[in-house]
């Protein structure tokens, strides 16, 4: 007999919350499980490898779009390594537009502290700066 899980222990051994777990089963990253006689949800050692894929895509940033994708690439027998590279190509594109949008905000952020007197609220420069953004 194959050792199952309640939801609890799969929270406790991913690191996942409760909520989350039920949020990917809801969204279809993560298939629902058996119930026990009781009705209890029993989650399966290839939930636990699923979830715990999912967790590191999530903390390379991944979305869960992508993530999905990732998985149904997985999943699919004649996908092949370039398949899944197009999809972490694309990640990293977006990572690297975000790291650009960081370094634009923090030279604004460092250009307007340089430039502040602390002195008054009418000559504060980041004052100014969030006053006369948009």
């Amino acid at each position: 007999m194959q050792e199952t899980y309640a939801i609890g222990e799969l929270a406790r051994r991913t690191g996942c919350q409760v909520v989350t777990i039920r949020y990917y089963e809801q969204v279809g990253l993560l298939p629902e499980p058996a119930r026990t006689a009781g009705g209890h949800r029993a989650y399966t050692p290839a939930h636990l490898r699923r979830l715990d894929f999912i967790k590191r895509g999530r903390s390379l940033g991944f979305p869960l779009a992508a993530i999905s994708g990732l998985l149904d690439l997985l999943e699919d027998r004649d996908a092949t390594c370039s398949d899944i590279d197009a999809l972490a190509e694309q990640h990293l594109h977006e990572v690297r537009a975000k790291i650009a949008d960081l370094r634009a905000i923090e030279a604004r952020l460092e250009t307007s502290l340089a430039t502040c007197r602390h002195e008054t609220r009418a000559e504060c420069a980041v004052a100014e700066a969030l006053v006369s953004a948009g």
